[in-house]
């Protein structure tokens, strides 16, 4: 759901803001891209990403509800995440979402410092988010929290002080993001012109550690390199995701994988909004990978998982042996401290998870001869 009440300097996803009026015929849109499968689709999980869906009117936050519990039924004892801020989320808000189906609340925190969260360009204070959680738990008990480290002018006090007051809320559920800074957005500018010092690198590495250290001994387990959860607690949707596992994907800039075909839709709402109402597909690029490309996809998204990867169930999986395609990258990164290669699973060790990204590209670039770099996840 794109619509947002600001678009913020670092982010880099398919949302607008100041546009709410068009929000009825995003939803008419939508109608027409579900209604494309032609009969109801049950599933196991469902996750309204943002934008800020409940940045959305009640009502119309209700008739979005209403067309996925349509199209796409939750299985019994499915799991029903949403998206959002702790500004967006007033009674009747909440009311909507517990009657509407919605059995997990993600809540984009990122700081509970003023001063870090206006540096990221957010809207909402730190005073507003243990309210928000508390009104939140009250109906849906399942909450979790997204934080953000690496933040400019953030210190590693600061962060072992964010992370104190988010264990003092007592989620479910954490995810703990570095700060990207992503091609084209304001504040990727503003540090390309010097007006932006970025954190170094050594102190982002210490509050990964950190955050790893903090949430374990809270109880929290290190699921995914980002995430954190109470036992019981870990989010199924992405689960799916990180073992690359075929997943739908309606709306806005939204990705699909099914049957080995990756696509994904415009992220432009008005192509979006007028595609749909000429009838035509939302898609405007798809791919069908062959086996070997599937394996490399497989192997760069299960590996973000603390249990990595069994090389048996990869070979099962995919029909690929995993020494064959990565024996040698694999073989420097074991010597290298950041993985481990032990008795047939293959892991990142911490050290390997503060640099996944680029060690899953030496991965990737070392099944092929001509060594290129990963598609943009």
């Amino acid at each position: 759901m794109p619509f947002c009440r600001h678009h913020c300097g670092y982010c880099d996803f398919a949302v607008v803001a100041g546009q709410d009026g068009r929000a009825e015929s995003y939803l008419d849109a939508l109608a027409r891209e579900l209604a494309a499968l032609d009969s109801p689709r049950p599933v196991d999980t469902i996750f309204i990403g943002g934008g800020t869906p409940t940045h959305l009117p009640a009502p119309l936050l209700g008739r979005l509800l209403g067309l996925l519990r349509q199209w796409l039924p939750l299985a019994p004892g499915g799991e029903w995440s949403i998206e959002s801020t702790p500004d967006s989320l007033g009674d009747d808000t909440v009311a909507v979402l517990k009657a509407g189906g919605v059995t997990r609340v993600s809540i984009g925190v990122q700081s509970f410092q003023d001063r870090l969260l206006a540096a990221l360009d957010r809207r909402h204070h730190a005073a507003d988010i243990a309210p928000a959680v508390e009104r939140v738990r009250a109906a849906i008990p399942n909450v979790s929290l997204d934080l953000i480290f690496g933040v400019p002018g953030q210190s590693p006090a600061d962060w072992v002080g964010d992370l104190s007051r988010a264990i003092a809320l007592e989620p479910s559920h954490l995810s703990c993001y570095g700060l990207t800074y992503e091609p084209g957005t304001p504040l990727t500018k503003e540090r390309n012109a010097g007006q932006v010092t970025p954190v170094i690198d050594e102190a982002e590495r210490e509050m990964f550690v950190t955050a790893d250290r903090m949430l374990g001994a809270a109880g929290y387990e290190h699921y995914e390199v980002s995430n954190y959860a109470r036992p019981g607690f870990h989010c199924r949707h992405n689960a799916t995701y990180w073992a690359n596992e075929p997943y739908f994907g309606f709306g806005l800039g939204a990705a699909r994988y099914l049957d080995g075909r990756r696509e994904s839709n415009t992220r432009r709402l008005d192509e979006y909004i007028a595609r749909l109402a000429a009838g035509r597909s939302a898609v405007v690029q798809s791919e069908q990978l062959d086996a070997a490309d599937r394996a490399r996809e497989t192997m760069s998204v299960q590996m973000r998982r603390a249990a990595g990867i069994a090389k048996d169930e990869f070979a099962d999986r995919t029909g690929q042996d995993f020494d064959a395609m990565f024996g040698p990258a694999l073989k420097e990164l074991v010597g290298l401290g950041l993985m481990t290669d032990e008795a047939g699973r293959v892991r990142f060790t911490l050290d390997g998870w503060c640099v996944a990204d680029s060690a899953l590209e030496n991965l990737w670039a070392a099944s092929l001869p001509a060594g290129p770099t990963m598609p943009a996840s």
